[in-house]
């Protein structure tokens, strides 16, 4: 497929699935049942770190999490004791269990008290046009307190090449404005243009078969090269094809 025929079938399917009825399927209705920016920050957060395996099942628990944390996930992180922590005992998401939820709402703490939130902790500050620093360098402030070493597992490293597909997906819920009802677009510090497309086996399938990408391997390597493709057909928001590449590959298997 031609350049301008490729972006034109691509700009069709985001027109496609980049709109509200989206949201009903995708973990990105947890963030929606908020309207606090703190909230839907924290609810984002934790949806997109659980988000993998089984969609109904990421869905069905993120929800859960949201009750434990009493529906208010902010008052909960900056207000919790120790003792509140019990209420988290059982819950569990494949390999992510309590122990990992707790250290996430102590961790969460300490960003909103020390790092002036997860908007500024993921904020880009060496110049760079992608997170590959910046979310390694979240990963340090995250695990700066007393932490489980366990659940150092549940937040990627992009310096160690992973290629970070839920974190990437969270700053795309975060920071891409384009007043369609599915992205937020609440972190004006952030810009779009710098976003990498969350890459998992079946945006990379689907980015493989229209040849923006040639890596067989699921990294940061592979994202690297996505990043440039897909720049080329919009400089501006580059990850609204996200939406393409996964409607393509979940809904219509192709």
């Amino acid at each position: 497929m031609r350049k301008k025929d490729l972006k034109i079938f691509l700009d069709e399917k985001v027109q496609q699935y980049n709109n509200p009825k989206f949201i009903d399927s995708d973990p990105i209705q947890i963030p929606h049942l908020f309207h606090k920016k703190e909230d839907i920050e924290i609810a984002g957060f934790l949806a997109a770190t659980i988000s993998w395996g089984n969609r109904t099942m990421i869905i069905k628990n993120a929800k859960k999490m949201m009750q434990l944390l009493d529906d208010a996930p902010y008052d909960f992180v900056i207000n919790h004791e120790e003792k509140d922590l019990e209420n988290l005992n059982n819950f569990v998401h494949r390999t992510y269990n309590s122990i990992d939820f707790k250290q996430f709402i102590k961790s969460l703490k300490h960003i909103y008290k020390n790092h002036n939130g997860l908007e500024s902790a993921l904020n880009i500050k060496d110049n760079s046009n992608n997170y590959q620093t910046a979310i390694h360098s979240f990963k340090q402030m995250f695990f700066e307190i007393n932490h489980e070493s366990r659940t150092l597992k549940h937040v990627s490293d992009p310096l160690k090449n992973s290629a970070a597909k839920r974190i990437n997906m969270f700053l795309r819920w975060m920071v891409r404005n384009d007043k369609a009802g599915v992205d937020f677009g609440i972190w004006p510090s952030h810009n779009p243009a710098n976003l990498s497309c969350p890459l998992d086996v079946h945006s990379g399938n689907v980015a493989r078969k229209l040849k923006l990408l040639t890596r067989k391997q699921n990294d940061w390597k592979a994202l690297t090269e996505l990043d440039k493709n897909l720049r080329k057909l919009d400089a501006k928001d580059p990850v609204k094809y996200d939406f393409a590449l996964f409607g393509l590959g979940v809904f219509e298997k192709f």
